[in-house]
């Protein structure tokens, strides 16, 4: 009697609390949470909602509804596969597809491409990046004309995907690797560039070092043409009269021989 006077006393203390458990577990679990950079969509018995829940908590039923989640971030898609050239050559690459979903066309893209749309990605990119490529020579893809073949399988894409919600950032073509014959080729031109270029820049420098020769002996010439031009004979005598005033104010002993033009010294010290 008192065993069972014990229990329903702790049965009704325990009461509340096992009425508040389900109700608890019911309302975590209607209780959906989007975070940065995700956005929700309601699904209620199959249907989907056109409104966009952005970052925060949403309530729904969890009997006849769910929250469809997906990210809105850019994200990158790797690919590794072939691309065709002008010439006919198979050229293999990395790919870095970025892209991210139009926020405002989230419920349009799991309608009709599903949540596993990176496959449409990549097909989409597989068919562009053909009829891209095949305009183009091998040596392009590995060459500065990279840029320009990239933007162009880029707007490919957007002709498709853009419209669907999918945005395309930038298209990436890494580690391209040519044929090693077509490689080899490339770099013995690119050596043989480089040496003309040197040898250019060699003749180039040579050339400007001969005119210059040419401008300083020129330069000589006339400053020596213009000196004869001036020594007249009256300013002969005058010179060789300083020079006569300057010897002697010398104390070394001097032999002069003159014919009363010019001057010509023979030192007394020398022996």
């Amino acid at each position: 009697m008192f065993a069972c006077e014990k229990a329903r006393s702790k049965w009704k203390t325990n009461a509340p609390l096992l009425f508040a458990m389900p109700i608890f577990v019911f309302l975590v679990s209607s209780c959906a949470v989007i975070r940065p950079g995700e956005v929700g969509i309601k699904q209620k018995l199959g249907k989907l909602s056109d409104e966009v829940i952005t970052q925060g908590t949403v309530s729904y039923n969890p009997f006849t509804s769910r929250v469809v989640k997906t990210s809105v971030q850019t994200n990158n898609l790797e690919l590794s596969l072939s691309l065709p050239s002008k010439e006919g050559l198979s050229i293999t690459s990395q790919i870095s597809i970025l892209y991210r979903l139009e926020k405002d066309k989230v419920a349009s893209v799991i309608r009709t491409l599903g949540l596993n749309y990176t496959s449409i990605i990549a097909n989409v990119f597989r068919s562009a990046s053909a009829d891209v490529c095949a305009k183009y020579f091998a040596k392009d893809m590995h060459s500065g004309m990279r840029a320009e073949i990239e933007k162009a399988i880029k707007d490919k894409m957007d002709q498709t995907l853009i419209q669907q919600g999918i945005l395309i950032e930038s298209v990436l073509m890494k580690s391209i690797q040519l044929p090693e014959g077509l490689a080899g080729s490339i770099e013995r031109k690119l050596q043989a560039e480089q040496d003309a270029m040197r040898m250019e820049f060699v003749l180039q420098q040579q050339k400007l070092e001969a005119e210059r020769i040419i401008i300083e002996a020129r330069g000589t010439r006339d400053a020596q043409k213009i000196l004869a031009e001036g020594l007249t004979p009256e300013i002969i005598k005058i010179r060789s009269i300083e020079a006569f005033i300057q010897l002697s104010k010398s104390p070394n002993a001097k032999m002069i021989i003159t014919d009363g033009k010019t001057p010509f010294l023979i030192n007394g010290d020398s022996k």
